[in-house]
């Protein structure tokens, strides 16, 4: 979510923002929907103030057994244009609401300027590539070979975009979340934190979810929703709360199954594990004040990277270009590790600082050093 005053104060640097996200200007409209919204509010409570004075006038004309027909047809007058405005305010606040909430987050100024993944920017690679005597196989190919990846039996019970894992493949994937766990709560200071696996639409909203991604999501009949990654559950532990400094950095870890509806992937990568639509996954969530978020990005970036270096696979990271970073963030890196049946790296982690963005759509705060509230940073 974006702060009004400061669109309302550099509408053109606004405008430029936006511009680098492909989004058409709206400065304008928005100042406008907001000096319209801010104009209700005032006559309102313009209106309050003269209907306090005029029942203070009123009660002193009575007492003075003076007529009070003038004062009471001026009352009536109010009455009406009071509800007019008191049904006009809420509407007003939840259009500007709603178009702001649309508008992705001001990206950072180091995000390469780009279309899409194509003009992304490597910054560093790791681990040396392997030369191998033979064509390596996809993943699936040995999962399948081995009897330990079945995707005919989870079609069975459930459609594309599912596996059953059996045996010792079972295990390892087992395995790996025990791992990535144990190595982000000993080593690297986050706490293991179990979350509901179905959130309600406030929830979904805060993180950025929603209203834009919703066909990406599974929504159940009752009206919630079947997290798409535990950072949804993580971050909103924080909503509307005003946190003491002295708990930043708050760094949380959880391993869930994740769910998406993968709606804009119809063709791509139809065989394997690469675009499931369950999914288990080790999310890491750091809140922190505005002063520390940079230095917080970049270490949980490597806690992400170290992963992988302890299972010595070769990986990379990319920088996103403007085009290709995500609607919450202001600047992501992904990870991808090399996967030799392709012969080229993949994505594995996205690491995204998202400033105050989700802080402002939760109101998650903290008390600054003068003891007042702002908004932390995620």
């Amino acid at each position: 979510m974006h702060d009004i005053k400061i669109l309302r104060e550099n509408p053109a640097a606004f405008d430029a923002a936006m511009d680098r996200r492909r989004v058409v200007a709206l400065a304008a409209d928005l100042a406008a929907m907001d000096e319209a919204r801010r104009k209700a509010v005032a006559d309102l409570q313009g209106y309050q103030s003269e209907r306090n004075a005029l029942a203070k006038s009123i009660g002193e004309a009575k007492r003075a057994k003076q007529d009070t027909a003038q004062f009471e047809a001026r009352g009536a007058a109010l009455r009406q244009e009071m509800e007019t405005l008191e049904a006009q305010v809420p509407k007003l606040e939840a259009e500007l609401k709603a178009k702001l909430a649309a508008l992705p987050n001001v990206l950072d100024a180091a995000v390469p300027d780009g279309r899409d993944e194509s003009d992304n920017r490597v910054e560093k690679t790791a681990g040396a590539l392997r030369n191998f005597d033979f064509t390596p196989k996809q993943h699936f190919e040995l999962g399948e070979a081995l009897g330990m990846m079945d995707f005919a039996a989870a079609a069975k019970l459930a459609g594309s975009r599912f596996t059953v894992l059996r045996g010792p493949l079972a295990r390892l994937e087992r395995a790996l979340g025990q791992f990535m766990l144990d190595l982000h709560t000993a080593e690297h200071g986050y706490a293991e934190t179990s979350v509901p696996l179905l959130v309600n639409e406030a929830t979904m909203f805060g993180t950025g979810q929603l209203p834009k991604f919703a066909e990406e999501s599974f929504r159940t009949t009752d009206g919630r929703w079947l997290i798409p990654t535990a950072e949804v559950a993580l971050t909103n532990l924080v909503a509307g709360d005003i946190l003491p400094p002295a708990q930043l950095p708050m760094r949380l870890t959880a391993l869930t199954p994740c769910f998406r509806s993968e709606a804009g992937a119809s063709g791509r990568d139809v065989r394997g594990m690469l675009r499931q639509h369950q999914f288990p996954k080790v999310e890491m969530v750091s809140i922190c004040t505005p002063e520390a978020s940079e230095a917080e990005h970049e270490r949980m970036t490597r806690c992400a990277e170290t992963v992988l270096e302890r299972l010595g696979l070769p990986y990379r990271r990319m920088l996103l270009c403007a085009g290709d970073t995500g609607f919450s963030a202001a600047k992501t890196y992904d990870i991808e590790v090399w996967l030799p049946g392709q012969g080229m790296y993949r994505e594995i982690s996205s690491c995204s600082n998202t400033r105050d963005f989700q802080a402002r759509r939760m109101n998650a705060r903290f008390r600054n050093a003068e003891g007042k509230p702002e908004f932390v940073h995620t």
